[in-house]
C-alpha cells in the first residue's frame, strides 16, 4: 500500500512502462531479458561443473584400470581367481576370457569406456 500522495505517480509510472513496451517491447522487457541472461549464465555455469565433474570420473576410472592392471600383471593368479569367478579360463597359453574381453598373463588388455563399467562392476565392488 502506497500513501496517498505517492499513488500519482506509482500510477504515470506504471503508464509510462506500458507505453514504453508497447512502442518498444524488446526495450520494453529488460528486465525480463537481464533475468534470462542471468539464468543462461548460471546453467551454463552448472554445465562446465558438470562437465569438469565427469571429466574427474573418467580420468578416476582410468587410474582404477591402470592400478586393476599392474595388480594383475604383477599377480597372475588374481587374474586366473577373478576368470574362474567371472569368466572362462581357456588354459591355452595361459589366456583367460571375460565375457568379450580376452587377458593373456602379464597382459592388460584393450577396454574401452563402453564396456569398462561393466567389467568394472562385478570385480571391484563386490
Amino acid at each position: 500500500d502506497l500513501p496517498e500522495s505517492q499513488r500519482a505517480d506509482a500510477v504515470s509510472s506504471l503508464v509510462y512502462e506500458a507505453n514504453a513496451r508497447t512502442r518498444d517491447p524488446v526495450y520494453g522487457c529488460a528486465g525480463t531479458i537481464f533475468q534470462l541472461q542471468k539464468q543462461l549464465t548460471e546453467l551454463q555455469s552448472q554445465l562446465a561443473m558438470a562437465k569438469a565433474e565427469i571429466h574427474n570420473m573418467q580420468i578416476r576410472q582410468a587410474n582404477l584400470m591402470a592400478i586393476w592392471c599392474m595388480e594383475t600383471a604383477q599377480s597372475p593368479q588374481a587374474v586366473i581367481d577373478e576368470s574362474s569367478i567371472y569368466g572362462v579360463n581357456n588354459n591355452s597359453n595361459d589366456t583367460y576370457q571375460h565375457g568379450q574381453f580376452q587377458f593373456q598373463q602379464g597382459n592388460c588388455g584393450f577396454f574401452d569406456d563402453a564396456n569398462i563399467g561393466s567389467l568394472l562392476e562385478p570385480m571391484i565392488w563386490t
